[in-house]
């Protein structure tokens, strides 16, 4: 019998009645499930496990044992034993093989002990017994494929998750969080059209279940954007009390303003590098930077850095969201600043708690929150300029540059040649060394477009899986386009992929979502980027930065320009040369990557933040309507809408408003009205 813990002789006695009463055979299946559950709640996992292992031993012959094995497994899963779970959950399935939530179980436990392709093998079993149709079989069938499709999407098995998930996604179209995944997974595969409804699934169902990332990549739809977001943090955020507080945060005379950053991508990431000079460069006179850290259990010398930077690292994922913004809320931080947004591992409902007076989204997600809690977004005005202010919840605040950048990124020393990167010595080199995911038809098209016009030129991508790569070879076919004229980079440590950049001539950026730090990569090695920019922040992101390296020329005005120009510069690479050298001689004094102006910029934005904070005019976020942008947006072609003008994309929603307004009277609201 385990040792009695410290203050908990109350569970212990609780503990102690149970094993003499389970050893007499006296305890009640529902008995035992009760104690283990309060021994559970008073945080006894070691007692819930010792109760479970002795009740089986005394009370084998009961007909629901099963069950016990079932919960003992999960006892021993919180307390670290997972062999143990394995074998329990064995032992459940030997006298119950039909049991399927022992099989979704197994399958998971040997999935975290290494063995991914025996846990999916566990839930394949499961889907082939699961021939019946009732509630629970059918309950059981969807756990099985959603979890197979997230194992075999984790290991690049992207078409059998697909496939999986579509299963899924047949029997009940309204699974949100499975219809992210799928359409997660046709665009880095490149399946076009994204969207492609069945007779049981419909566009509608897709779009209504589509997550802001990837809307982000399929559609230049700002205010569809912002709808998303708002009706994604509506469902699965949900409304959140606030931290209890005696009484409003206050900041003393002469004390530091205190910064918190949060983000699971504060390691070797896009976002952790990028983020490592401004830590490094914040004033600590005036500001007390903290660091929260929310990502992966693994060091690497970019989170280092940024840890030894910052005046506090905290590690909050072994932290529940309110013992999280319990800890912000202690440590007195004054501006939280979410560095992840809707991306993978966010902490969003601790940030619905108001552990801080003011929220700010910036850099980690590319669009508004739609939240009733972030304050401020931080952008600049090429990427939020002043008539596009409707499309955010936000109030927006401005860099001269929105996006940061580090000046010690480390470049490996050795420079590959053409020919050790599979590229031909002569040609012409586009590349875009963006994700897959990025990719759209419209975009390829033009791309082909540009290939065809430029004769002795490739075009050098960022690999995906083998199947996606001879599926764009196959559409290049199509369109004229010679196959070997695509070339795949393979994915490599940051600093040999920074060193090779050099052997592309230009980079075509992507639409709608472009290049971003992809773009400062580019910029920084010395190669041009293409860009124009549309409507939503993904979209003009890259516009702001290469109007920051000096090189504005490279702006396009739309998307026949930018296949002109593209053409033009393949053509004329002198041209293309003078803009490279001008380029490259004016890195180190460009807005793009001054580090230091760009960090005293965003200090000043934090103290307007506090004067108004203390003022009492904190902003307060416009989420009026946004359910009825939100239905119009399900009716939209967003794979074509890049091609219509401001005035004709405006009049989608203008017109529909206007109808549904003669219906039945819509509460006024100056987004769309004002900008008539």
């Amino acid at each position: 019998m385990p040792n009695q813990p410290n203050g908990s002789e109350p569970a212990f006695a609780l503990f102690k009645t149970s094993i003499e009463k389970a050893t007499a055979q006296t305890l009640s299946l529902a008995e035992l499930f009760d104690a283990a559950a309060r021994l559970k709640a008073a945080r006894q996992e070691r007692f819930v496990a010792e109760l479970y292992k002795t009740w089986i031993a005394f009370n084998s012959d009961h007909p629901l044992i099963y069950a016990a094995y079932f919960n003992y497994a999960s006892a021993l899963g919180d307390s670290g034993d997972r062999p143990g779970g394995i074998n329990a959950l064995r032992e459940a399935l030997r006298v119950k093989s039909d049991f399927h939530p022992a099989h979704i179980n197994l399958g998971r436990l040997l999935e975290d002990s290494g063995q991914a392709g025996k846990g999916v093998a566990q839930w394949m079993v499961c889907v082939e017994q699961l021939g019946a149709i009732t509630g629970d079989s059918v309950s059981h069938k969807l756990s099985a494929l959603q979890q197979i499709g997230r194992v075999l999407e984790g290991h690049d098995k992207d078409e059998s998750a697909e496939d999986a998930l579509r299963q899924s996604l047949e029997i009940d179209p309204r699974q949100t969080e499975v219809a992210q995944h799928w359409i997660a997974l046709r665009q880095r595969q490149c399946e076009w059209p994204v969207l492609a409804a069945t007779e049981r699934v419909s566009r509608k169902h897709l779009l209504d279940g589509i997550s802001s990332l990837s809307l982000a990549n399929l559609a230049d739809d700002p205010m569809f954007q912002l709808a998303k977001a708002y009706r994604y943090n509506r469902r699965s955020i949900g409304r959140i009390p606030p931290l209890p507080r005696e009484e409003p945060p206050r900041r003393r005379p002469g004390e530091r303003l205190r910064i918190g950053y949060v983000s699971s991508d504060l390691r070797e990431h896009a976002v952790g590098f990028a983020m490592t000079d401004v830590m490094e460069t914040h004033d600590r006179a005036h500001f007390e930077i903290h660091a929260y850290y929310c990502g992966i259990a693994r060091t690497d010398p970019t989170r280092e850095r940024i840890a030894a930077a910052v005046d506090r690292w905290t590690e909050i994922n072994g932290m529940s969201d309110e013992e999280a913004a319990r800890k912000i809320a202690d440590d007195g931080v004054h501006i939280l600043i979410d560095l992840n947004g809707y991306t993978k591992d966010a902490r969003t409902k601790m940030f619905a708690m108001r552990p801080a007076p003011i929220v700010v989204n910036w850099f980690g997600f590319p669009g508004t929150m739609g939240t009733p809690y972030h304050h401020y977004v931080i952008a600049d005005s090429i990427i939020v300029p002043e008539d596009a202010e409707i499309y955010y919840s936000e109030k927006v605040l401005r860099l001269p540059c929105y996006q940061p950048n580090d000046r010690k990124r480390v470049v490996a020393a050795e420079r590959p040649s053409r020919q050790e990167a599979g590229l031909p010595e002569s040609a012409f080199v586009f590349c875009s060394l963006n994700g897959m995911q990025k990719l759209t038809a419209l975009t390829f098209d033009r791309w082909m477009t540009i290939l065809a016009a430029v004769p002795d030129s490739v075009l050098w991508l960022l690999t995906g899986t083998q199947a996606t790569n001879e599926r764009i070879r196959a559409a290049a076919s199509a369109r004229g386009v010679a196959p070997e004229r695509i070339v795949f980079a393979q994915k490599m440590p940051n600093p040999r992929h920074l060193a090779r950049y050099p052997l592309a001539d230009l980079f075509l950026d992507n639409f709608p979502y472009g290049a971003h730090t992809t773009a400062a990569d580019s910029l920084w090695m010395g190669v041009p980027i293409l860009t124009f920019p549309g409507r939503s922040f993904a979209s003009r992101v890259c516009a702001s930065l290469v109007r920051a390296a000096g090189v504005e020329e490279l702006v396009c005005a739309d998307a026949e320009d930018y296949v002109a120009r593209a053409i033009e510069l393949g053509r004329n690479p002198r041209q293309l040369a003078a803009i490279r050298d001008k380029l490259v001689a004016g890195r180190d004094r460009c807005a793009l990557f001054d580090t230091p102006a760009l960090v005293g910029h965003l200090e000043n934005l934090y103290r307007e933040m506090w004067r108004d904070y203390e003022a009492g005019a904190l902003p307060r976020p416009d989420l009026r309507n946004l359910d009825l942008y939100h239905e119009i947006g399900l009716e939209l072609d967003h794979e074509r809408l890049e091609l219509l003008d401001d005035n004709a994309y405006r009049a989608l929603y203008l017109d529909k408003l206007a109808q549904w307004d003669r219906a039945e009277p819509i509460a006024p609201d100056e987004r769309f009205w004002r900008a008539r």
